[in-house]
């Protein structure tokens, strides 16, 4: 009992001082920000041996548990991420600040002039499990974008994620915004996310999940204020008969085999039947080639004997892993009615010399994200030059697809008259 009541006063302690921070930072010129956000990369290259080796602790923990190749891929931090790290937030600061964009003015006939001007959302709480990377990736989207953030990250990668905290922290102070503008919750226990999904006390505006579908599951079931979030990542790939067979192979594998445990892979793929003695044999060779497991149906199964029985839930899996379900369709329409059954609204993709078909996929395919003739693996804000994503929404109000930092402002309307009076 005196844990929940010492959990509710620490994290209440922690949005009262990110509600006054973000009152600062609503404020702040994107110089300012800038600034911070550039000794924040800064930082995390000077400090790349303490992080990796606070990454080392939260690796040899997951080791332990005995946890699988993907989650542990997703915890891992080396050289190379950290640097990716740095740059993704150097690219959020050249990106144009949102804050005070007049997305939209008018005068109306009595002389009024409307303006819809981006503002800040204000406090934004994150929740994310083994990705450290999005430590960094949501400070400092929170940042441009004028909001204060309070960051959850899943207890695997504490170590790692306090120690880029500490970095994100002391670019704050070098910039002279406080500190508070970027908090983490200083421990693992459950108790804290449940504090806040109930809001902690009005004083958090929005919460972004990410992670597994158990966790967003949870948020978007309890959650007591607004949800940006995504539950599964149930992309596809469909080939049609006008695909080009080469490009067909090189997107497939990359869409499926780049990074099996990001929310973008793939994982059905769609051939169409008309050119399927074409593509089906290829397509599978090289994706088992590749040390992937297909999972298919009659024909896929006739195609090579490698390929295992799908069931009926394995077109709804998202299986994070080295696995892919395959299914011969007729035609575009058939994939399509196939996607809008069994996918999540999250990214699919059509791969097509024809036009006409590409246009019809983009524009019926009711998916966040939808592509031609490009890898799945594309869903994502950096790709998208937001600099970096907090994460993918696949809600239809207000942010959808990559949330950057245009989607982490909301808007209001200023009125500037000249002594009118409503008759």
């Amino acid at each position: 009992m005196n844990m929940n009541v010492s959990n509710r006063e620490l994290m209440m302690t922690l949005g009262i001082a990110a509600r006054q921070a973000a009152g600062l930072l609503a404020l702040a010129p994107a110089q300012q920000k800038n600034e911070a956000l550039l000794a924040m990369a800064a930082k995390i290259r000077r400090s790349a041996a303490d992080i990796l080796s606070e990454n080392q602790r939260d690796l040899a923990n997951a080791a332990a548990k005995d946890l699988k190749a993907s989650f542990i891929d997703r915890l891992t931090l080396t050289e190379p991420r950290l640097e990716a790290m740095a740059q993704g937030l150097e690219e959020i600061a050249a990106l144009p600040d949102p804050v005070g964009q007049v997305m939209a003015k008018w005068t109306r006939p009595n002389g009024l002039e409307i303006s819809r001007v981006r503002v800040p959302i204000g406090v934004i709480g994150v929740i994310y499990e083994s990705r450290p990377n999005v430590t960094a990736d949501a400070g400092g989207l929170c940042l441009k974008s004028g909001n204060a953030a309070i960051l959850r990250g899943g207890s695997d990668g504490f170590h790692s994620s306090a120690a880029i905290i500490a970095c994100l922290q002391r670019g704050l102070d070098i910039a002279g915004l406080p500190r508070t503008a970027i908090q983490m919750v200083p421990n693992a226990d459950r108790d804290c996310v449940g504090l806040m999904l109930e809001g902690l006390n009005g004083t958090l505006d929005l919460i972004v999940p990410r992670g597994g579908k158990s966790l967003v599951a949870r948020v978007q079931q309890d959650a007591r204020v607004p949800v940006f979030s995504h539950l599964e990542g149930i992309c596809h790939v469909y080939v049609d008969k006008a695909a080009d067979p080469d490009m067909a192979k090189a997107i497939v594998l990359n869409a499926k085999m780049r990074r099996t445990g990001v929310c973008g892979s793939a994982e059905t793929i769609l051939i169409d039947r008309e050119a399927a003695e074409r593509n089906l044999k290829p397509i599978i060779r090289t994706l088992i080639d590749a040390g992937c497991e297909v999972r298919g149906d009659a024909q896929s199964m006739a195609a090579d004997p490698r390929v295992k029985q799908a069931s009926e839930e394995d077109w709804g899996t998202e299986y994070v892993d080295a696995i892919v379900s395959m299914k011969v369709v007729d035609g575009i329409g058939d994939a399509m009615a196939h996607i809008a059954r069994y996918g999540s609204q999250h990214t699919d993709s059509i791969v097509t010399e024809d036009e006409a078909a590409a246009t019809r996929f983009l524009t019926q395919v009711d998916s966040a994200i939808v592509l031609h003739n490009a890898s799945t693996q594309f869903a994502d804000g950096g790709e998208f030059g937001f600099g970096a994503e907090i994460g993918i929404a696949t809600g239809k109000l207000h942010a959808r697809g990559p949330v950057g930092v245009e989607q982490l402002t909301t808007f209001k309307y200023q009125v500037r008259g000249s002594g009118q009076t409503r008759p």
